[in-house]
Formats: structure tokens, sequence, C-alpha cells
């Protein structure tokens, strides 16, 4: 009886990994960078070009009739509703003397709702006196209209009560009357009608009185209302700080940019998928990242070419130990693959002729101009005419639009030279899927423009580890009944699936002496 050892469990993958997100963001950094560098100029010029016109203002302390400990505001909001009124803008305007329309001056000025009690009032104007006058000439119409409002109210309401008592006289007048008829009568039915009268003169009287008092209350309490409503700001002209100003916009410009800049960072790492980590390389590729080349701008040329020639002598050692011809396979990264590869061929010159096979989209190495102490660089075409003694070193590429079947004369085993961020999965998964199809094994991947704060691990380990897969034998029959394995399932799990062996299963001892 034989059993087969089970497969490892594949591990689900996150569907958003914050570490490659990370690290993606920081690697468009010109993106987001650019667009807070924009967000800051934009808002410094807005200050300089949106200027603000002069600005007055101006506090209406408002004295209300129906005023509550509890009141939400509504009053205030009320005041504030009646101040953007063209009869207040008229009023306003006739006492300046101008001839701006109301309509138009309602939209040079604001009210707001300081407390239930308090408004304050923003005119801007042509110049800050003017402003100035037109802040006070508002604020005093809006004052004369609600004091006229609140006497017109008082005296509304005395009147109604005045009106209510002389209604009151007149039937305590007939009252009277009918007091006087029933007293010349000696009749006894009209001593009960008597005291009838007598009681709704009384109940008359007292309500007169009511009247009275209610309505002296009303006209008393106009004037304090009137002396409440009052302006407790004077008009003043608001300061402008052009350097405040500024540096507040550029503020906002830059943080607006760079929330932006970094949104569009994010979804466009998301939806591009471009790994970025060397793990996420490696396992796409099937290879294991053996060397790293930083790409750096001409302040730091100086390491990055020493960063290439130390590639280039561990290249070299490589190299010298394959059995055939190695070739520089690029993706994204064709200036600096040219470039170790003529490193590489200078430090492969010291054992003998080197010549340097250009596969690459545009013969950037073919069409260069020759210098003193360079290797011999030729076209594919003019391969064939190398001699046998020569060590060749092919340089092609696998970026989208290779030739793929091209790819094994420019060498048996190939290095693969990957811009981090510049290929997405799916094509990952191409150049792995095409290049075991082609029966070339990849020795390595360098990794070029690496993220600098990626500490992950770029080798393959386990059945990976011995480095990239061979392609299916086609003379092997595939087996339980399925297709050939493919480079492609590969690199979908980050390490190479090995069918094993069946292994004969223990035996249980039957006692303990045959156990012993």
């Amino acid at each position: 009886m034989t059993t087969r050892a089970e497969e490892e469990p594949a591990v689900a993958a996150p569907l958003i990994d914050l570490q490659t997100l990370l690290a993606a963001v920081r690697r468009r950094r010109r993106l987001w960078s650019s667009l807070a560098l924009f967000g800051l100029l934009s808002g410094a010029v807005l200050a300089f070009v949106l200027v603000p016109p002069p600005t007055a203002t101006v506090k209406v302390l408002v004295a209300h009739q129906e005023d509550q400990p509890n009141d939400p505001g509504t009053l205030i909001r009320t005041d504030v509703a009646l101040l953007r009124t063209t009869r207040i803008a008229g009023e306003a305007l006739r006492s300046l003397g101008s001839p701006v329309r109301p309509e138009e001056f309602m939209e040079e000025y604001e009210g707001l709702g300081l407390t239930n009690n308090l408004m304050g009032i923003t005119v801007s104007g042509g110049s800050e006196a003017e402003a100035v006058a037109r802040a006070g000439a508002l604020a005093d119409a809006f004052v004369a209209d609600h004091v006229r409002r609140l006497r017109e109210t008082a005296d509304a309401e005395a009147k109604a009560l005045l009106d209510q008592r002389d209604r009151m006289r007149d039937e305590l007048s007939r009252v009277n009357g009918a007091i006087a008829e029933g007293a010349r009568e000696k009749a006894p039915a009209a001593s009960a009608d008597m005291e009838t009268l007598f009681a709704r003169r009384a109940e008359l009287t007292s309500r007169i009185s009511d009247f009275d008092q209610r309505a002296a209350q009303a006209r008393v309490g106009a004037p304090r209302l009137v002396a409440g409503t009052q302006i407790v700001d004077a008009p003043r002209a608001v300061p402008h700080s052009l350097p405040k100003a500024v540096a507040v916009d550029a503020a906002i410009g830059l943080a607006l940019g760079l929330a932006l800049g970094l949104a569009v960072a994010a979804v466009g790492s998301v939806v591009a998928d471009r790994p970025v980590l060397r793990r996420e390389i490696a396992a796409h590729l099937g290879a294991s990242v053996v060397a790293e080349l930083p790409r750096r701008s001409w302040p730091w040329r100086r390491r990055t070419r020493e960063a290439r020639e130390r590639l280039a002598r561990s290249l070299a050692r490589t190299v010298r130990g394959a059995a055939g011809p190695v070739s520089l396979l690029e993706l994204g990264c064709a200036r600096e693959t040219g470039a170790v590869a003529l490193d590489l061929a200078r430090a492969l010159g010291a054992d003998g002729p080197v010549a340097v096979v250009d596969g690459l989209p545009g013969l950037p190495l073919a069409g260069r101009r020759p210098v003193p102490g360079d290797p011999v660089v030729v076209d594919g075409g003019g391969a064939a005419e190398l001699s046998h003694r020569e060590r060749r070193l092919g340089v092609g590429s696998v970026a989208p639009g290779a030739a793929w079947a091209d790819l094994p004369h420019l060498g048996a085993r190939a290095v693969l030279f990957v811009r981090a961020g510049f290929g997405s999965v799916a094509w990952l998964h191409a150049v792995a899927r095409h290049l075991a199809d082609q029966r070339v094994p990849v020795v390595g991947v360098v990794l070029v423009d690496p993220d600098p704060r990626d500490r992950t691990d770029g080798t393959l380990w386990g059945g990976a580890a011995a480095g990239p897969p061979r392609a299916p034998d086609a003379r092997r029959s595939p087996r339980n009944g399925g297709g050939a394995p493919h480079a492609r399932e590969a690199v979908g799990e980050g390490r190479w699936r090995t069918d094993r062996l069946p292994v004969r299963a223990a035996r249980v001892p039957d006692s303990d002496q045959e156990a012993r």
C-alpha cells in the first residue's frame, strides 16, 4: 500500500498588501510631490490674484420682545434675513446718496448671528473709507428699521387694548343706565335684576382697569427694547495682510495637492498591480533576486557607477562558470542593461576576446560610437560571422513587443534585469512562461531601481532555490490524466511544484515482541 504526501496548502493572498501599497506610493513620490508643489504654487498665486476688496465690519446689539434664555437663535437668524432686504439696503444707499441699485448692494455685504442678540455685519467697498461708510449706514438703517418695527408693534398692541377698553366702557355705561332705571321701579322682581347688574358693573370696572394697565405696560416696554438695540462696535476696516494670506492659501493648496497626489498614487498602484518588492518579483518570475542596481540621478552618478562595476565583477564570475553563453535580458531598463553588458565584457576581456551581441530594440549598443578599449558590439545579423573562440555575451529585451524566438540565440542562460514597478503581474507571468517555453533557464534576477526601504527576501526557497524551472519535456507523458505542468503554475504560486515519488507505508507491529 502506498500513500502520496499531501501538498502544502496555498496561503491566501490579502486583497491589498499594505507594505506593497506603501512601497508603490513611495516610488511615485514624483507624482504626489509634483501635485503638492503645484498646489502650493497655485495657492500662493491665487492669494496674489484674488486679493479681497477693502472690507469693514460692525456689530449691532439687537433686543427682541420675545427673547428667551433657551432661544436656539431663530430670532437673530430672522434679523440676518431682514438685513438682506431691498428696504434696508435702499435706506442705507439713500443715506449715502449712492446711485447703486439695492439688488447690487445686497451682494456686497452679509450678516452673521454671533449670539442670540448680537449680529455682525461685513461690508465691502472700493476703498476702506467707502467700506466703513457703507457699514455705518447699513447698521443705522437696520437699527432704525428695527426700532420702527418695535414702536409699531407696541402702538398696535396698545391701540388694540384701548379699543377693547372703550368697548368695555360703553357696555359699563349701558349697565349704569339699567341700574338707574331699576332703582326707580319698586317692583319686587326688580331686586333680582339689580343684583345681576351690580355684579356685571363690578366685572366691567375690573376689566377696564386691567386693559388700562396692559396698554400702559405695552407703551412702557417699547422704549426699553429701543434703547437695547444699538451699535456696540463702531464700523472699522478689516486689516488684510498679504503675506499671511499667501502663507494660508499656500498651505491649503499644499495640503490639497498632497492629499490628491497620495490618493492618485495609491489608486493607480492598486489598479496597475505592478510588483515593487523583491519577494513579489522573485515569486512571479520564479527566480531569485541575486543583485540590485540603484538608479540615481546625476548627484549620485559615482555611486551608481561603483555599484555597476561591482555587479559586473559578480556577473563575470557567474559567466565564467557557465557552460554556454549567457544573455542579459532587460525589462524596463535598457540603458542600465547595456551599460552593465559593456562593463561585463570589459571584465571578461582579460580572459580572451569577447563580443557583445546586441538584440535590444533600436540597436542602442551597435549604433553607439566606439570608444578605445570597448569590446566588439555586433547586431543579430553579424553574430554568425563571429569566431567560435570569442566569448559571446547577448543583450536582449523581454519588454512588450520582444521577439521571443530570438532569445535562445542570444544565450543558453539568461540574467533578467527588471526595473521595480515596471512590469505588471500578468507580464511577469508571461516572461516566465515564454522563457520556460524557449528552454532558457534564468540564472538570477537583477533588480534595478529597488525600493530603498524594501526589507523583503528575494530568494526562493524549497523547490525554487535551485533556480528557474526547465520547460516541460514534450516526450514525458502527463500524470493523473492532466496536461504537462506549465511554468505559469509555478509563477502563480511563488514556488515550483515537484512530483513526489510514492512512499511505502509504514507497517505497524502486531505485538511488543515483534516491535522489539
